[in-house]
């Protein structure tokens, strides 16, 4: 049996050339968690609705997240006993920064604990959304192997990585 995955797409949504979309378009059994809400997210409302798609999962499911996912992933392994695979965390913001989307309620104080699923944090050394530092930080508090990747944005559609292989080969050593 095909290990499930859930996509969790950040503030916004992930459009049409990110690379979870196009990712998603390669693999017709991963399934996209609409978490709603995508301009006015509330942590409890997305903890929600991932809990909701982990049961609906025939198997633990590994979750590919984005930016303001990966705070909800550590948010809802805090309040879970639902068993996962392991999270693939990229560019994981940080609620100090200027840019964090003001919109974003109950997403801090970001959870500081060692989460009970295998864990990968990528970032880039240039996102305007979260520091490296932070990056870092998250993931040692985590227990999460940490890659920087260089100078790649926030790692979504605007970067230009398009479906992103160099992230995908990280992904797919994650998985196995």
């Amino acid at each position: 049996m095909e290990i499930p995955v859930l996509v969790l797409p950040g503030f916004g949504n992930s459009g049409p050339g990110h690379w979870q979309t196009l990712w998603e378009a390669r693999h017709p059994a991963w399934r996209r968690v609409n978490l709603d809400q995508w301009d006015a997210p509330r942590c409890g409302d997305w903890v929600h609705e991932l809990t909701m798609a982990v049961r609906r999962c025939a198997a633990p499911p590994v979750l590919v997240a984005h930016s303001l996912a990966c705070l909800l992933v550590a948010h809802w392994a805090g309040q879970s006993s639902l068993p996962v695979k392991g999270a693939f965390l990229v560019a994981v913001p940080e609620p100090a920064s200027p840019s964090f989307p003001a919109a974003a309620t109950g997403f801090t104080p970001v959870p500081m604990r060692r989460l009970a699923f295998p864990t990968l944090v990528v970032a880039s050394a240039n996102d305007a959304f979260g520091s490296v530092a932070h990056a870092r930080h998250c993931a040692q508090a985590w227990g999460s192997r940490f890659v920087e990747i260089g100078d790649v944005g926030h790692i979504n559609a605007d970067s230009g990585i398009g479906d992103w292989p160099e992230g995908y080969a990280l992904f797919e050593e994650f998985i196995n």
